[in-house]
């Protein structure tokens, strides 16, 4: 059959004038599988009439006069551009390649031509033409956007801890690969005039790319992370609709599915996006910050993209450290309380903001915030206590506690005492009477009152417990005293015997 489409090919350039884009859609059969094939008019992605054919393994070339299989090196200067087009047309075929045994030598021979013409672009020879950026854009089209069937997204486990399973490679990853890196070479070459290439790779485009993050192969979403972040810095036109498509595929991940595998490779790319922000922020900005950003902290597998978002967080806060107030209310509000090791995460990244908190931020959230630490040094979890403890060895951190000592110690110092008198981890008991000692140090008397005033207030609850459990304890004798005269059978209503009788 491959004889046949090759027998079948003309042999002679035409006139380089002559070349047009057949802008249709054809189902092309390869083997016993029909494929579809995705061309575009001048918006990508649009379907239009369909046309089956059993003669030929790929269609025939869409450039009159032209053959696709020729070289680069042995083609003219002038005809080069058309060659292009033509052997680009020839990879919108696609196979099935989840039986390797099927249309083996076809697969041989496209993925012989997307080498050829990723070497093409790699050379930066010739400007693109209209025709070419639209024959690529639909080549990868076709092979790169579809849809996954709903078992092959990961689930979750209940706990929300990542997977330990091996990742999930794709069967056509070999040809995807030559594709994804064809796109990124195409995107970055300066023989590409973005004010053409922009009308292809359009809002319609991007959005796909972005459904494709949901990929469980990780090497996939690594090339997407490159080709998007290249979108985003040569096609400023779209730099909005980026921003505005990101954010609601973290909307849903939040507030719908809690379910998504490129949340972390997202993050990443909005971490580079928000150190190019200009100063002052803009509003979307900060709202961007408030209503995705920190609720991102409320999924059970923040562990999966943590690092990603604490950087995207801390770098809002250099750009404004305003924001710090904003950020540490809303860690407060999705503090964990059964979830230890989130609550180990969300003391790392409270360690971090801490460092570019200026003072006037501090006080406008230092009551509640030492509420918290407070019941974090009391954890029974060590790891937790640990971590609040080492909060401390902070130079920025203990110079935000000497200024403002009198307000912090008297809510800290009970759980501080706590800790000293009834902690079972020892290394904990350690840091704990270091921390005692440092307020100590800073202000012996004041530390020295807040002890008796620690004191006082313990000796009053003592005194309260002691009457609960008299009273109690008095009930209890009450009750055991009082015989019980009624029969328990009476207590136990009877259900409605209507039936049997």
């Amino acid at each position: 059959m491959l004889r046949q489409f090759l027998s079948k090919i003309p042999r002679n350039f035409g006139n380089s004038d002559s070349p047009e884009i057949a802008r249709s859609n054809s189902y092309i059969t390869a083997g016993s599988h029909i494929h579809r094939s995705t061309s575009f008019g001048p918006g990508i992605g649009r379907p239009c009439n369909t046309k089956r054919t059993s003669s030929a393994i790929f269609p025939a070339s869409v450039v009159a006069g032209v053959e696709p299989l020729l070289p680069f090196k042995s083609a003219p200067n002038s005809e080069k551009m058309n060659l292009f087009v033509s052997k680009v047309s020839l990879c919108c075929v696609t196979f099935d390649f989840s039986d390797a045994t099927k249309n083996s030598i076809e697969k041989d021979v496209k993925r012989q031509i997307l080498l050829e013409l990723l070497d093409f672009v790699n050379s930066g020879s010739i400007i693109f033409s209209e025709p070419a950026i639209l024959a690529l854009c639909r080549m990868c089209s076709t092979n790169l956007f579809r849809v996954f069937p709903p078992n092959y997204r990961s689930i979750s486990s209940s706990s929300g801890e990542p997977d330990d399973d091996d990742p999930v490679f794709c069967s056509a990853w070999p040809h995807l690969q030559i594709v994804y890196d064809l796109l990124l070479k195409f995107i970055t070459s300066p023989c590409l005039d973005a004010k053409i290439a922009k009308k292809y790779i359009d809002h319609s485009f991007i959005l796909k790319l972005l459904d494709l993050f949901d990929s469980e192969d990780p090497k996939e979403r690594e090339c997407l992370k490159s080709i998007l972040h290249r979108v985003y810095g040569k096609f400023m036109v779209h730099r909005p609709l980026i921003r505005k498509d990101i954010s609601n595929i973290f909307c849903r991940f939040i507030f719908e599915m809690e379910r998504h595998n490129g949340i972390s490779e997202l993050l990443e790319i909005f971490g580079s996006i928000i150190s190019g922000f200009a100063l002052p922020l803009k509003e979307e900005h900060k709202i961007f910050l408030q209503r995705v950003l920190i609720p991102l902290h409320k999924p059970k597998s923040l562990g999966v993209y943590f690092n990603q978002l604490s950087y995207c967080v801390t770098q809002f806060i250099d750009k404004d450290p305003s924001l710090s107030n904003v950020v540490i209310k809303g860690l407060l509000k999705y503090w964990p309380i059964t979830n230890s090791q989130k609550e180990v995460m969300f003391l790392d990244e409270l360690k971090d903001i801490l460092e570019e908190t200026n003072m006037v931020e501090f006080q406008k959230v230092m009551v509640p915030l030492f509420s918290r630490i407070g019941r974090c040094i009391n954890s029974l979890h060590f790891q937790v206590a640990e971590r609040a403890l080492l909060l401390w060895n902070k130079d920025q951190f203990f110079n935000l506690i000497v200024h403002n000592r009198h307000v912090i110690l008297p809510i800290i110092l009970p759980a501080l005492e706590r800790n000293a008198q009834s902690h079972w981890n020892p290394s904990i008991l350690n840091l704990t009477l270091n921390v005692r000692r440092m307020f100590m140090d800073m202000d012996r008397m004041f530390f020295m009152s807040c002890h008796i005033q620690f004191k006082d207030v313990e000796a009053k609850q003592r005194k309260i417990a002691e009457k609960q459990e008299k009273a109690w304890q008095r009930i209890e004798n009450a009750a055991n005293l009082r015989p019980i005269t009624r029969n328990t059978n009476d207590m136990v209503t009877p259900l409605d015997t209507s039936i049997s009788s």
